[in-house]
């Protein structure tokens, strides 16, 4: 399980989190909506330790992230699979040097590597694109190999941070059926930032509000799409005032 607890950050002047509260169950993706700045990929940050907290702190699996050694944060580091928002392929690396870079950090044999490597690229409909560089792929591509490195890692959590910007709404979609498909094969615990209502709709089991640094409201699908909060509806229905 990841629990964020009372987590508060600021950067300077400006205080994004305040008292950020949320618990992921085992099993179940949790979508975080919110504004552009509400600080939703700075909460993710937090889970791998990429940002420390001011005051309060995460659990992952009943360990307090930020006080953790060097040996004790890449041991829970190795649990994580982390999407990022642009893919962050390396440009002079083929499609399957870039899913299997955590691999070879890890020390796996080579023929280890190439079976998950393979695996990985199927999973995102990907198989013989191995060779090819990322310059080479469209954006919707990209997007799946970021996912497939992930998956590569066989983590019992993935982040996903906005998974599905920049993309067609067609795109988009093929790339909610990969996180449904790769949640519901391997079993993994995800949390996807996305300001991406079609999205969070689909892929979530839970979706929480992020406002003004703390949860403004959590439930389930229907519930956040039933929602009486003047605020919360603004936002999913895209109203500007």
């Amino acid at each position: 399980m990841i629990e964020f607890q009372d987590v508060h950050k600021a950067f300077g002047p400006k205080r994004v989190l305040e008292g950020f509260s949320l618990k992921i169950r085992d099993g179940e993706t949790v979508v975080v909506i919110g504004f552009s700045g509400s600080g939703k990929s700075v909460a993710l940050k937090h889970i791998v330790g990429l940002l420390h907290p001011d005051a309060g702190d995460v659990i992952v699996d009943g360990q307090a992230v930020s006080t953790l050694d060097r040996q004790g944060l890449t041991a829970v580091r190795r649990t994580i699979g982390y999407v990022f928002q642009f893919a962050a392929l390396f440009d002079s690396m083929t499609v399957a040097e870039n899913v299997g870079l955590g691999l070879r950090r890890r020390g796996l044999s080579a023929e280890e590597i190439e079976d998950r490597v393979r695996e990985a690229l199927a999973l995102v409909d990907l198989s013989g694109t191995d060779d090819q560089l990322p310059a080479e792929l469209s954006g919707g591509m990209r997007k799946r190999v970021g996912i497939a490195r992930a998956i590569a890692l066989r983590p019992r959590y993935i982040l996903y941070d906005e998974p599905t910007t920049g993309l067609d709404p067609v795109t988009s979609a093929v790339i909610d059926r990969l996180m449904i498909r790769t949640r519901e094969h391997l079993g993994v615990t995800g949390v996807v930032v996305t300001h991406d209502m079609r999205s969070a709709y689909t892929v979530g089991d839970r979706i929480a509000m992020l406002y003004e640094g703390k949860i403004r409201q959590v439930g389930g699908v229907t519930e956040i799409q039933e929602t009486e909060d003047p605020l919360v509806r603004q936002f999913i229905e895209g109203r500007p005032e």
